[in-house]
């Protein structure tokens, strides 16, 4: 989830509008912290509330919340939060991820390097996803599918793992791969047509699949540009333009500038995405 801002301060106006609009959305649930809400970049305050409010607008919902060390997985959970999502570490990931999971469940993350992940090799996604308290992994590419059939592959040898997407340019394809639940950041705006995608691919509905996999492509080659840090920018005018926070909550204080015209491109994916 991203966080709506005006300048440099969070609107939590917009973010309780937000929350309880998420609230009534066909998910299981939502992360906060995460790359797309900035999670490192928030005061400790911040993230608190942040946590507070989610938790208070979706109390029988999932809640994952991004941790970058152990201090970050104890504040997730006093906050109510239900697992974490680690981020990736350069160096001792197994022992990282093991240390986290003493607090909650784990959710691994192979985050492309550009982001700030790291290239986990095979050796050290085994040992992480040996871990008994690592529920599974989400991938997130953005661009390497032959990385993601390599970890798709490798998770044949722990079926009791989640393999989840993080793909919000290849979504469909990514389920036909064998993932089985999606946390990505395309999902903060447009949510029902995502979710509906899930089922269709669940159900066997393979005529509205590919009509949800088309529509979806489409709106995240809008969405997930260059410049790529500017998707959260663009996911929050994406919710402004589903009427679901207003128009000047939309900052985003460790983005790139956006033309203005970027922002009618987004508009016009919302209203297409809404009516193929």
């Amino acid at each position: 989830m991203p966080v709506p801002f005006r300048g440099s301060t969070i609107d939590f106006a917009a973010q309780r509008a937000y929350a309880s609009w998420m609230a009534r959305q066909p998910v299981a649930g939502v992360a906060v912290w995460a790359h797309t809400g900035r999670g490192p970049h928030l005061s400790d305050d911040q993230r608190r509330v942040v946590l507070e409010e989610w938790r208070a607008a979706l109390p029988e919902k999932v809640i994952v919340a991004g941790a970058k060390g152990r201090a970050m997985a104890r504040d997730a959970k006093r906050g109510g939060a239900d697992a974490l999502l680690a981020f990736p570490v350069p160096e001792n990931a197994v022992v990282y991820h093991d240390e986290l999971s003493q607090e909650l469940p784990v959710i691994a993350f192979y985050l492309y390097e550009a982001a700030g992940g790291v290239n986990y090799d095979d050796k050290t996604l085994h040992a992480i996803l040996s871990l008994p308290n690592v529920l599974g992994i989400k991938v997130a590419t953005l661009d390497s599918i032959m990385t993601f059939q390599r970890i798709a592959a490798l998770m044949r040898d722990h079926p009791d793992k989640l393999l989840i997407t993080g793909e919000d340019r290849f979504l469909g394809y990514s389920l036909m791969m064998g993932a089985r639940a999606a946390l990505i950041g395309m999902g903060a705006a447009v949510t029902d047509l995502q979710a509906a995608l899930l089922t269709a691919h669940a159900t066997g509905d393979n005529h509205a699949f590919l009509r949800l996999a088309t529509q979806l492509d489409a709106f995240s080659q809008v969405t997930f540009t260059a410049p790529m840090e500017g998707y959260i920018r663009r996911m929050l005018w994406a919710l402004a333009a589903e009427g679901v926070i207003p128009d000047d909550a939309c900052d985003d204080p460790w983005g790139p500038e956006l033309p203005a015209s970027e922002r009618e491109t987004v508009r016009r994916a919302v209203r297409e995405a809404r009516v193929r």
